[in-house]
């Protein structure tokens, strides 16, 4: 979505778009699958565990990071990542009320 169209869709239709944007990549839902099943903060071994590259993984981060469903602990060198446990169950929440808002209908 370009940068200048957002501001024609509400604040909650912005935040909607911005969560399901963590979860548009696979490489993205590997890390935040990853991060769920640790259940600790992951230091470093992110490119261990994905065929990626550093900067490949740490773009996918940034990403995360800037959405807010991942927290990090930046300790020069190490970097700690984990799950932002409350806007994770915003995410939970807001896709669960907008997949529960659907009623069947009798069009096509």
């Amino acid at each position: 979505m370009g940068v200048t169209k957002t501001e024609v869709f509400t604040t909650e239709q912005n935040r909607i778009a911005d969560l399901a944007k963590a979860f548009a990549h696979p490489a993205r839902v590997a890390i935040l699958q990853y991060l769920v099943a640790t259940k600790a903060c992951v230091c470093g071994d992110l490119v261990d565990v994905l065929p990626l590259s550093q900067a490949t993984v740490s773009q996918h981060l940034k990403e995360l990071s800037r959405i807010g469903i991942i927290k990090g602990n930046v300790q020069p060198p190490r970097v700690c990542y984990c799950i932002n446990e409350p806007v994770w169950e915003e995410a939970r929440a807001t896709f669960g009320d907008l997949l529960a808002s659907f009623t069947q209908n009798t069009c096509c």
